[in-house]
């Protein structure tokens, strides 16, 4: 048989197979467009709504608590001891700071605080509370320890170099590398896909310092529920002036990360006990999933601060 003939023939057996596919009553998934920047550049976000119903379902914020309305007259350190529970209190004496949960817990405390007085260009008046990150946990869910890499084979096989060949779950499945927060998160990394002049001119970038920032990136995409054009023009991705705001807010959020990781998370693991530590000894950090689990705004965008206002003190 002459190949126009072969050819001819595999493109009639693709549209009958659309065709099918189409007459037995499948349709393609239900979605949602939305128009993220400037009118006219082409930032469109699409999602499948059905796909989308579960991860909205469970970022639903949780009924605000009713406050605790103190004694009067009485110090807070000798409140009623059938309130607290003796998870991180000493039900003899509550003002006691023996237990290390207690010495965490009024450190996230000021930790949250901080984010909802200082860091307004990211979380803006929505605020966070304890439950946007930990959602009923003790330990949020979402956390990353340096060098936590998924094992590999041995020998050539299990070669990592930049901390890649092996499925980061981090990282989006991909085998980029699988431990781009430590540089990136914890370090004042340069986050950079393309140099800003040619060789040999003085070029400021890598081929492994752009799989580090893809590899950021697919965590931030993955992290959110995003796609690239909700921050970049796909046109030009390092061109502020073509971005999406969200471009701007989201680098607020890595700063806001590193200060967070730097002043407030690696500094208690001189007080955690060992089982609360990475393989390296280190203590938990965040980065963008900790906070959002799959939605651009975590918690949907629920306001949280705003039936805790100790937690957004003024200044």
């Amino acid at each position: 048989m002459k190949p126009y003939v072969i050819a001819g023939l595999a493109v009639v057996g693709s549209l009958l197979t659309i065709a099918m596919v189409f007459t037995s009553g499948w349709n393609l998934p239900p979605a949602e467009s939305s128009q993220l920047g400037y009118r006219g550049v082409g930032l469109v976000e699409t999602v499948d709504k059905g796909g989308n119903a579960a991860t909205v379902a469970a970022n639903m914020a949780p009924e605000p608590i009713y406050p605790y309305e103190p004694i009067a007259d009485e110090p807070l350190a000798k409140a009623d001891a059938n309130l607290p529970s003796g998870y991180c209190h000493n039900l003899e004496n509550l003002a006691d700071d023996s237990l290390y949960t207690k010495v965490v817990s009024r450190r996230m405390i000021q930790m949250t605080q901080h984010i909802n007085v200082d860091w307004t260009d990211h979380v803006a008046d929505t605020g966070v509370t304890c439950y946007t990150c930990h959602r009923g946990q003790n330990v949020p869910a979402e956390i990353w320890f340096s060098g936590d890499g998924p094992k590999g084979a041995k020998g050539m096989a299990g070669y990592r170099g930049e901390g890649q060949n092996v499925a980061g779950v981090n990282v989006g499945l991909t085998s980029l590398n699988y431990d781009p927060f430590t540089p990136l998160l914890l370090e004042d990394g340069q986050i950079r896909v393309a140099t800003g002049s040619a060789l040999p001119a003085g070029a400021n970038t890598s081929i492994q310092l752009t799989e580090r920032t893809y590899s950021l990136m697919i965590h931030m995409s993955e992290g959110l529920g995003v796609n690239c054009a909700y921050c970049h023009n796909s046109r030009n991705f390092a061109d502020w002036g073509q971005s999406s705001p969200a471009r701007m807010t989201a680098w607020h959020g890595i700063q806001m990360v590193r200060d967070l990781n730097n002043e407030y998370l690696v500094p208690l693991g001189t007080t955690l006990p060992e089982n609360r530590l990475g393989p390296a000894g280190d203590a938990p950090k965040a980065y963008c999933t900790t906070c959002h689990n799959g939605v651009n705004k975590p918690l949907n965008g629920t306001k949280m601060v705003e039936d805790f206002p100790s937690l957004r003190p003024a200044n």
